[in-house]
């Protein structure tokens, strides 16, 4: 069997299976918002974990963090490994947890729902909904676009870019609007573990051929010896540290990570999970992000505007295999595209729809319309790929990283005004923004620190401040996050 046989029949295969599941979980989901968009708050520990694991490190795994460990070296490793694994972790339950007590007692569903609520103000409600939409729509769009890109290399050009992209999105529609949350998540389970066993099969295939380690190793020390020092080239303890933070807090704020907050079934589950990610993290990025460093030393050419990873198994794996990683990628990016997809129509009905229409009747429908509205509009972006778009895809983990300190601090200072939170939120962002489109703004501050760290202090500066100099609003209830809290 050739290689695209391999890939079209695995890729076929997914879907085939992603669509099964969609059916099982629509004859499960019931016509209420609650239960489409977070699985009626049920998720236990293994798809909660497996879920956010797939939705969030996807095709990266495969392409971006290799190929920058191959161009860079494999430091980027104490980036997402460990910093960021631990970092979300910590957040995963200083946020995660309050979100999920407040939501659980409230019904809420979006972060934005949340927000508004406690402050009574439709208008932070629609800023946040704004700010997340603004964000997330070019990483849908970026998605789109990579999932043509593949399908045009896997069929040498046979499926056109425009036919592949459509077809993806029109498949992912369909699923996300039948299955909803449940499907997505049981999928995420599945793709998450096939995943860990790619990449650990690439890995021992490889090192099998070149003798192991050790000598893969030696090697890379041989071509080139900085990639084995700390500190060196891109990696500065300024940038590495921005990075780290910036991904965390970022992460935190993800529509289709924050919502899976809400879905946790129980508090022992919120605890099994957190404690789990580090080590999840560490086992799916530490042998990934090697196999790019390993490859500088075993002297892998990659193509011009290739990857790595696929270069690397092409050497020394069977075409088989090779196909397999290629074809689990693109099923990987599907996997985000799901959960970002669901995510984006819950703004846009729970956060837009409803505050601003006064009869907001079935819901769902409008949901599953809401699905396929975000899907078409990014898919048509694609085809077009304007270069601020992908800009704003490679600068949104920074974007939604400055929503994070606000949104803590509102959990768990009963002291924050409504109007601290729309200095905090809309300063910060304002901050941010320019320095990513305004060119005479400053990227970096203080000997490289990020401007996207800067903006997060800007945040919680105006936050905090405002809201000591001002009066709570009316329509203001403090007591939302404070009273009436139980985990069981």
């Amino acid at each position: 069997m050739n290689q695209l046989l391999v890939q079209v029949a695995v890729l076929g295969g997914y879907l085939l299976v992603a669509l099964a599941v969609g059916l099982v979980a629509y004859r499960l989901t019931a016509d209420t918002a609650e239960d489409y968009y977070l699985a009626g708050r049920t998720l236990g520990t293994v798809v909660l974990l497996f879920t956010t694991f797939a939705t969030l490190l996807s095709a990266f795994t495969f392409f971006g963090g290799p190929n920058l460990a191959y161009s860079a070296g494999p430091e980027w490793i104490l980036v997402m490994g460990l910093m960021d694994g631990v970092l979300f972790a910590l957040l995963w339950y200083v946020v995660g947890y309050k979100q999920w007590l407040v939501g659980r007692k409230h019904g809420y569903v979006t972060l934005g729902e949340m927000l508004g609520d406690r402050f009574g103000s439709v208008p932070l409600r629609l800023l946040v909904a704004a700010i997340s939409i603004f964000w997330l729509f070019p990483y849908v769009m970026l998605q789109q676009m990579g999932a043509g890109q593949a399908l045009v290399g896997l069929t040498d050009g046979a499926v056109p870019f425009w036919v592949g992209a459509g077809g993806i999105t029109l498949f992912m529609v369909i699923y996300v609007a039948v299955s909803g949350m449940r499907g997505v998540a049981w999928t995420d389970t599945l793709q998450g573990a096939f995943m860990l066993v790619l990449v650990w099969g690439a890995v021992a295939w490889v090192l099998s051929a070149v003798g192991g380690a050790g000598e893969a190793t030696a090697a890379l020390a041989d071509a080139n010896p900085e990639f084995l020092s700390l500190g060196g080239g891109l990696y500065s303890p300024e940038w590495m540290i921005s990075t780290a933070v910036s991904i965390a807090f970022g992460v935190t704020m993800f529509p289709q990570i924050n919502q899976r907050f809400f879905a946790a079934r129980s508090k022992t589950v919120l605890k099994r999970t957190f404690t789990l990610w580090p080590v999840l993290v560490l086992l799916l990025f530490v042998p990934a992000f090697m196999l790019g460093s390993w490859a500088v030393g075993l002297g892998v050419q990659v193509p011009e505007g290739g990857n790595v990873v696929p270069a690397l198994l092409n050497e020394y794996t069977p075409a088989w295999f090779a196909a397999l990683v290629i074809a689990g990628a693109l099923a990987a990016m599907m996997s985000s595209s799901d959960s970002m997809l669901l995510s984006g129509s819950s703004y846009l009905t729970r956060d837009i729809y409803r505050p601003l229409v006064s009869d907001a009747s079935r819901e769902d429908l409008v949901a599953r319309a809401g699905v396929a509205v975000f899907a078409t509009i990014s898919f048509v972006a694609s085809l077009y790929a304007p270069g601020t778009l992908v800009e704003i895809g490679n600068t949104a983990f920074g974007g939604f990283a400055q929503l994070a300190l606000p949104v803590m601090v509102a959990l768990y200072w009963a002291r924050t005004t409504r109007t601290g939170m729309l200095a905090g939120v809309g300063g910060s962002q304002a901050f941010y923004l320019a320095s990513v489109f305004l060119p005479f703004v400053p990227g970096t501050y203080l000997g490289g620190w990020q401007a996207s760290v800067v903006g997060m202090v800007l945040g919680l500066v105006l936050t905090v401040g405002v809201s000591l100099l001002t009066s709570p609003a009316f329509g203001e209830d403090r007591t939302v996050y404070f009273e009436g809290l139980r985990a069981d």
